[in-house]
C-alpha cells in the first residue's frame, strides 16, 4: 500500500525488540527515523566484526537496521526535549515506539500524555520487559527463562537451552506489528490516537497455548523432550550416512506408507499401527528407525518419503537455507553507499508491495546521526552555528 509510504515512525530504541518492529514497518515503507543518545548510542552498534573499519556500524547492528534514518539527541536535556516537540510537529509523527524503562519516560519527555499533547492522534507504543509499572531490566534469554521457554527446550534429561533465536524479543515485536497495524486502523476509523502498552514478559507467556491448557485443565506434567514429539510418533532428528533429516510422522495412514516401504518392513509390527502404540514405544521405535536412516544418504530418504507424501526435512545450515529457491528470491538487500558493501538480509514474513516496489532494496542502515543536518538543519531550520551549538553541549 502506497499510503504506509505517508507514514512517519518516530522510534527512541535499541537492542532488538524495538528495532525489529521498525524493521518490519520499515519493510511496509513507512519513514522510520531511530533517535539515540548522543554519547552512548545504540549498544548494538557495538556488537559482532567491525566489517566496515568503523566505529558504531558493526555486523551486528546492521541485520535488522536497514530502511531508516537516525538521529542522536539527548533528550534529557531540556533544550532536547524542544527540539523532539518540534520533530514530532516537522515530521508529522505518527507512531512513536519505545524500549526505554517506563521511569524514563516522564524524565526524557516521552510519556505518552506529552506527546498527546503535542499530536493529539499519536499511536504511542511502550515495549517493556514486564509491563508499565515495572522497571525490572529484561535480557531476552532471562525472558526465555522466566517464561518457561528454556523448560520445554533441549533433551529430556539434559540442562535447559535457550532458543536458537530470540523469541521474547522478535515476537514481541511481530505482536508489536499487529497493534500497532490495529491503531491505524482504528485512527483511519475514528481520528483517535492510541496508547499501548506492550510486555515480552507477557508475549513470551502467549506463546504457551498447549503448556499451559494441559498442564493447568488436566494435571498434565510438560517439560523439554528434545527432537521427539509428545503426542505423534515417530516425530524427530534421525542420522543418516550424511548428516540429519528431520521425519515427521502425523498419522497412521503415513506409518503404513512407511512401513510398506523395503528398509523400513522389519517395523510392520501390529503394536505399531496406532499412534498410541507407537508413542508407547517410542525409545525403542526410534532407535530402531535410527539404524535403518543411517544406511542411507539425507537424498536418499528425501526422495523415498517425499514419493510417499510423508513430511521430511534434512537438517540444513543456514547457508543452505539461503540458498533454497523459496527464499533466495525473496532476500532482501542494501548496499551502503560508502563502501559498496552489499549486506544480504533475511526476506520478509511476507512480501510487501514496498518491497517488491524497490526490487527488495532497502537503504543501508544508517552511520550514527546519519540525518541530523537533513532532519534538524533542513527540515527543522536550525542554522549551522545553533546546530554546533548543540553539539558543544551534548545535545545532538
Amino acid at each position: 500500500m502506497d499510503n504506509f509510504k505517508k507514514i512517519t515512525v518516530l522510534s527512541l530504541e535499541q537492542a532488538t525488540v524495538a528495532p525489529y518492529l521498525t524493521y518490519r514497518l520499515a519493510q511496509d515503507g513507512m519513514n522510520i527515523v531511530r533517535l539515540e543518545h548522543p554519547v552512548y548510542g545504540d549498544p548494538n552498534r557495538f556488537i559482532g566484526e567491525n566489517v566496515l573499519d568503523e566505529e558504531r556500524m558493526n555486523s551486528y547492528f546492521l541485520c535488522i537496521n536497514a530502511g531508516k534514518k537516525a538521529l542522536s539527541l539527548n533528550l534529557a536535556a531540556p533544550e532536547g526535549q524542544e527540539i523532539f516537540k518540534r520533530l514530532i510537529t516537522k515530521l508529522g509523527v505518527d507512531i512513536f515506539v519505545t524500549n526505554q524503562l517506563p521511569k524514563n519516560y516522564q524524565k526524557l519527555g516521552i510519556a505518552y500524555e506529552i506527546m498527546k499533547a503535542v499530536k493529539p492522534d499519536i499511536i504511542w507504543l511502550g515495549l517493556t520487559g514486564f509491563g508499565p509499572d515495572s522497571n525490572e531490566g529484561a535480557y531476552d534469554p532471562i525472558l526465555q527463562a522466566r517464561a518457561g521457554l528454556m523448560e520445554l527446550t533441549g533433551e529430556a534429561l539434559g540442562a535447559p537451552q535457550v532458543l536458537g533465536i530470540p523469541l521474547p524479543d522478535m515476537g514481541t515485536s511481530e505482536h508489536g506489528y499487529g497493534l500497532v497495524m490495529k491503531a491505524l486502523f482504528k485512527r483511519a476509523m475514528t481520528g483517535e490516537g492510541s496508547r499501548i502498552d506492550l510486555s515480552m514478559f507477557e508475549s513470551s507467556v502467549s506463546w504457551l497455548t498447549v503448556p499451559i491448557a494441559l498442564s493447568k485443565s488436566f494435571g498434565a506434567t510438560i517439560s523439554r523432550r528434545g527432537n521427539t514429539h509428545e503426542f505423534f510418533s515417530p516425530v524427530s532428528v534421525y542420522k543418516t550416512r550424511n548428516g540429519f533429516v528431520y521425519l515427521a510422522v502425523g498419522n497412521d495412514r503415513q506409518w503404513a506408507a512407511m512401513v510398506e516401504q523395503p528398509m523400513f518392513a522389519s517395523l510392520a509390527k501390529e503394536d505399531y499401527q496406532k499412534n498410541k502404540g507407537r508413542i508407547k514405544d517410542v525409545k525403542a521405535l526410534n532407535k530402531a528407525i535410527n539404524a535403518i536412516t543411517e544406511r542411507y544418504t539425507s537424498e536418499e530418504l528425501i526422495d523415498i518419503f517425499t514419493a510417499i507424501t510423508v513430511p521430511i526435512s534434512k537438517i540444513k545450515t543456514v547457508n543452505e537455507v539461503v540458498e533454497d529457491p523459496l527464499v533466495a528470491k525473496k532476500l532482501l538487500t542494501a548496499t551502503d553507499p560508502v563502501t559498496g558493501l552489499t549486506l544480504t538480509l533475511a526476506p520478509p514474513p511476507n512480501m510487501t508491495p514496498f518491497l517488491e516496489g524497490c526490487e527488495r532494496k532497502l537503504s543501508f542502515p544508517p552511520r550514527f546521526g546519519e540525518q541530523n543536518q537533513e532532519i534538524y538543519g533542513d527540515l527543522l531550520g536550525y542554522d549551522p552555528a545553533t546546530l554546533d551549538g548543540f553539539k558543544e553541549k551534548g545535545i545532538i
